[in-house]
């Protein structure tokens, strides 16, 4: 297992921007400030394992770690002056962090590599999708492409809101219809990670 999470934390780290760091999380404790009022032991242990990996981030960053609150809409509250991203899975859990200089939104999802269910491809993918390659990696950019928007817009959509492109080990995420800053047409691009037992999607938005 930890030959596998080294093995995906490098190619992680190879497809970052520039002034990016990464974080894994490794301890399972929180920090004063960062309650998770009724979660159960799992996702607890969850959480912290999360704001593990964003303070090992910071450390890269070169800022000195601190507690990351939950905001009331669940997502992160990070310190002023710094963007992120954190994603767990089964045996990953992984953070990334920029500076709100450089970027506005930093996007990441990781996956266990496993098919994404045929159930779930109305939900998730748009019918020009379909009859793509590899299903997980277009679900998987969609979430990172989200997570890195909702710094800027506060939205929620729906998946059908992004149109994914696969080329390789990128893609482009196009937005259907304008979301807050992001006009009808607006791309956003990203890289793909694929390794024997995770498929990862990351992406930024520069200032």
């Amino acid at each position: 297992m930890p030959d596998l999470a080294a093995a995906l934390a490098a190619a992680l780290a190879a497809v970052l921007s520039p002034g990016v760091t990464l974080g894994e999380g490794r301890v399972h404790a929180l920090w004063p400030g960062e309650a998770l009022p009724g979660a159960v032991p799992a996702r607890r242990a969850e959480f912290a394992q999360g704001r593990s990996a964003a303070r090992t981030a910071m450390r890269a960053l070169g800022v000195a770690p601190c507690a990351i609150p939950m905001k009331d809409d669940r997502s992160p509250q990070w310190p002023a002056g710094l963007t992120g991203s954190i994603s767990h899975c089964e045996g990953a859990c992984f953070a990334i962090l920029g500076r709100t200089s450089t970027y506005h939104g930093l996007g990441l999802d990781i996956e266990p590599a496993r098919p994404l269910p045929r159930d779930l491809w109305p939900v998730i993918l748009r019918s020009e999708e379909r009859d793509t390659s590899d299903p997980l990696a277009v679900f998987a950019a969609k979430e990172a492409v989200y997570k890195a928007q909702y710094a800027l817009t506060g939205t929620l959509f729906d998946f059908h809101t992004l149109l994914v492109a696969l080329s390789g080990d990128v893609f482009t995420a196009t937005f259907q219809h304008a979301i807050g800053c992001f006009a009808s047409g607006a791309v956003i691009n990203g890289a793909l990670v694929r390794t024997h037992r995770h498929t990862a999607a990351v992406c930024a938005i520069s200032a």
